[in-house]
C-alpha cells in the first residue's frame, strides 16, 4: 500500500512538472530542464539581469532559488541583502536525508509551490 501511495505521488508530480515545463516551453520557446528552471527563479527574486552571466553568477542565481524554494517549508530564511543587492540566506532547518532522485523530487515539489504561489 505503500508503494502504491508512493507512486500515485510521484505520478502527480510528474505531471504537475510536466504541466510546468509546457508553460515554460510556451513563454520562452525551449524546454527547462530543472537547473533552468532554478536559474529563472534566482533571476526573478534577484532582478539580476545582464547580457553576459559567468558560470559563478549562475550558481549563485540557482542557490538564491534552492534558499527560497526551500525557505517556503520553514528550511532556510532570508536574512537580507549585500551591499550589491544579493539575498543571504541562513538554514534554519535540517534536510531530510535522501538519495538523489528524491532530493530532485523534493526540489520540483518546492518549485512547482514556488509558481503556484506567484499565480503562473
Amino acid at each position: 500500500m505503500v508503494y502504491l501511495c508512493r507512486m500515485y505521488i510521484q505520478d502527480d508530480l510528474q505531471q504537475r512538472w510536466w504541466a510546468l515545463e509546457a508553460k515554460l516551453l510556451e513563454k520562452f520557446g525551449k524546454k527547462p530542464d530543472l537547473e533552468a528552471v532554478l536559474f529563472l527563479i534566482g533571476m526573478q527574486e534577484t532582478g539580476f539581469i545582464v547580457e553576459k552571466i559567468s558560470k559563478e553568477q549562475k550558481q549563485d542565481l540557482m542557490h538564491v532559488a534552492v534558499c527560497t524554494v526551500l525557505g517556503q517549508s520553514g528550511y532556510y530564511i532570508k536574512e537580507g541583502n549585500d551591499e550589491d543587492g544579493w539575498p543571504h540566506f541562513k538554514q534554519v532547518k535540517e534536510m531530510p536525508s535522501m538519495v538523489l532522485h528524491e532530493q530532485e523530487n523534493f526540489i520540483k515539489d518546492h518549485v512547482l509551490l514556488y509558481f503556484e504561489q506567484c499565480g503562473f
